[in-house]
């Protein structure tokens, strides 16, 4: 981990802290964003966009190609998983019944990408695509980011 990434980690424990990358035009990326935020009081996700310089240059460091927003990536410590296994990861960290759902990692990655896979080919088309990312509200900006 770089020294700006350990800055831009400082309100969250090196254990703790992760960083989700998304899509930031998607519309069901934005919800699964809007959806991880109620559900980890202690703050221990970040968000980047996948489009955000920032975000292009954390994940070129680490040998992913930030030219192709085609998948979800996290970031905890200094292991990067991407499709399912980032979301099952995230899951796993979140509140309430959530971190039950991990148990499906058990299923093949195989399987478990390619439910991933076809859901990611027709996301614009089911949850739409805006122009720019979303602006994050007051109280979370904190945790997004940015240039």
């Amino acid at each position: 981990m770089t020294s700006d990434d350990k800055n831009i980690l400082r309100d969250a424990t090196a254990e703790e802290a992760a960083i989700v990358f998304y899509d930031g035009t998607c519309g069901l990326c934005n919800r699964v964003v809007q959806f991880i935020i109620p559900r980890d009081p202690r703050g221990r996700f970040r968000f980047a966009a996948l489009q955000s310089e920032i975000g292009k240059k954390m994940l070129r460091e680490r040998g992913m190609d930030p030219e192709a927003p085609d998948t979800f990536v996290l970031l905890e410590g200094d292991r990067l998983y991407t499709r399912s296994t980032a979301g099952l990861h995230v899951l796993r960290r979140l509140g309430g019944a959530w971190p039950l759902t991990y148990a499906l990692i058990l299923v093949p990655r195989p399987f478990r990408d390619g439910m991933y896979n076809l859901i990611a080919r027709s996301r614009y088309r089911w949850f739409g695509r805006s122009d720019a990312c979303m602006l994050p509200d007051r109280s979370v900006r904190q945790r997004f980011i940015e240039d």
